[in-house]
């Protein structure tokens, strides 16, 4: 470091003014303020609903202006209904084949894993495939009522995946309680 430097600059920081009085008393101004009345004023809350309004009101008229039909225009009509195929696992028609071998195989090797779960267990995963299976009569019945409503096809085809999604659980569930070695 360079102590002449510093010393010369604490020399100059002491020559430095510590007071310094302002050119003009303002205390008088100040006071003046604090004792004046405050006037009401208008809340902005009127400004900004005025604002709103306009922009609303000129928003339609500009809709309003562009959506007027103009003279030689010709309207075209557009189908609104929508033709819906009836999908491939409505009652009307079989489920695909690659399905319904999926379906088999996964319900010859559950079948198999059954009988090495407990009856408590078994009787349990027996109760909730009889449950999704209702379920899926009941969505087919519905879509025979109503053979175009995406939601019931929705609905049968997540029902079909879920009874998938058993059969394949009670597989590996048998088969990583017969292969734990931790015990």
């Amino acid at each position: 470091m360079n102590t002449q430097h510093d010393d010369k600059l604490l020399e100059d920081a002491a020559r430095l003014a510590t007071d310094i009085a302002p050119q003009r008393d303002l205390w008088p101004t100040i006071a003046a303020g604090i004792q004046a009345p405050r006037t009401a004023r208008q809340p902005r809350y009127f400004a900004q609903a005025a604002a709103v309004l306009l922009l609303v009101a000129a928003t339609s008229m500009l809709t309003y202006t562009l959506t007027k039909k103009a003279p030689g225009i010709v309207e075209v009509p557009v189908a609104t209904q929508l033709e819906v195929e009836p999908a491939a696992y409505s009652p009307r028609y079989e489920l695909s084949s690659d399905y319904t071998l999926a379906r088999d195989d996964l319900q010859l090797e559950m079948e198999k894993e059954l009988a090495r779960l407990s009856p408590e267990a078994r009787v349990g995963v027996e109760r909730n495939l009889k449950i999704i299976q209702d379920a899926i009569v009941e969505i087919n019945t519905a879509l025979e009522q109503e053979p175009g409503n995406i939601l019931l096809q929705e609905l049968l085809q997540k029902t079909y995946r879920e009874e998938l999604n058993v059969m394949r659980k009670v597989g590996g569930l048998t088969k990583s309680v017969m292969s734990r070695n931790d015990i």
